[in-house]
């Protein structure tokens, strides 16, 4: 199985993202309803045939939707390649995004324009934000609205591109989710899409052995895994299914990075660790209201953005 590294950490610390209220409300449900009425029917059934030929594109798709709003906003501008290179998918840190979360919205892009009445007048941006509902609605997790209406970015640059840490603490991943307007507890119930994809050996190998707070076990085992191949699953417990299985991993010091256990091991987040461990209907529900939370961030519109008609290049 090829793999991926974290869904949601892997996103920019130290680049503000201005959260704008008029671009924001600019947002809603129905946005295409006369535009493109069978949208989010063909996106579905796009991403449900890329998730059949590839066990990492749901994953590896949701994990771009992170990157994209959390960098430059949600504009699609992670989906640009310049030729000059100069961009945020060259940033060494983003150089292991999944070609399949790339081909996941391209694809849908392609099966979008191909219906005459949508050709042009969906955003990738929009088409993007689609793709992770899907991702995590067709692995039996939440299918919430999707609040349409973004325009796409012409800009993306390498050095708009800065990672948190997988040893991350607390107060370092309170301080990146505020730059964005979201709260602790938004945090941990994004968190939860770790129940989805794998993270690289190197990531965690550090804490193998030397971490108090891994479970003996586990470190034992993934000291195997590591020494057979280059990943680990970060649910281990049910790598294919969106549920809150993430949270009880980290009940039993089964979480894959230290940015994931701290969750638990600190007393400030632990209690709402221990309420979506034990209600996974609060979680699936907090998680749905968190995304549309993060869709809302540096949202362009027709003044500062576009409709791209190939989501890899400027128009």
């Amino acid at each position: 199985m090829a793999h991926i590294r974290p869904s949601f950490l892997l996103a920019a610390v130290g680049v503000v993202v201005l959260l704008s209220p008029l671009a924001a409300a600019q947002l809603k449900t129905g946005y295409y309803a006369s535009i493109c009425p069978n949208l989010e029917a063909i996106v579905r059934s796009s991403v449900k045939q890329s998730m059949a030929q590839s066990q990492i594109a749901g994953p590896a798709a949701l994990r771009l939707f992170f990157h994209d709003c959390a960098v430059r906003g949600c504009d699609a501008s992670i989906m640009i390649v310049n030729s000059n290179g100069d961009d945020e998918w060259h940033n060494p840190d983003d150089q292991s995004l999944k070609p399949d979360g790339f081909q996941t919205i391209l694809d849908a892009k392609v099966a979008v324009d191909s219906d005459p009445q949508c050709r042009y007048k969906v955003s990738c941006a929009d088409i993007l934000a689609l793709a992770a509902r899907e991702a995590v609605s067709q692995r039996g997790g939440p299918y919430y609205q999707v609040e349409l209406g973004r325009y796409d970015g012409r800009i993306s640059t390498k050095s708009s591109v800065v990672l948190p840490h997988a040893e991350f603490n607390l107060d370092q991943l309170n301080a990146f989710f505020s730059g964005l307007g979201l709260s602790q507890t938004d945090m941990i119930a994004l968190s939860g899409a770790h129940t989805l994809g794998a993270a690289d050996c190197p990531f965690f190998q550090s804490r193998i052995g030397t971490d108090p707070s891994m479970d003996s076990a586990f470190a034992s085992q993934l000291r195997t895994t590591c020494a057979g191949q280059t990943f680990a699953f970060l649910d281990a417990a049910t790598p294919g299914g969106f549920d809150n299985s993430y949270y009880k991993n980290l009940q039993a010091g089964r979480g894959l990075l230290g940015s994931d256990q701290v969750l638990y091991t600190d007393q400030r987040s632990r209690g709402t660790v221990n309420y979506y461990a034990s209600n996974q209907g609060t979680f699936l529900y907090d998680f749905a209201n968190a995304m549309t939370k993060l869709g809302r961030v540096g949202v362009k519109t027709a003044a500062n953005g576009e409709i791209r008609r190939d989501c890899r290049t400027p128009n």
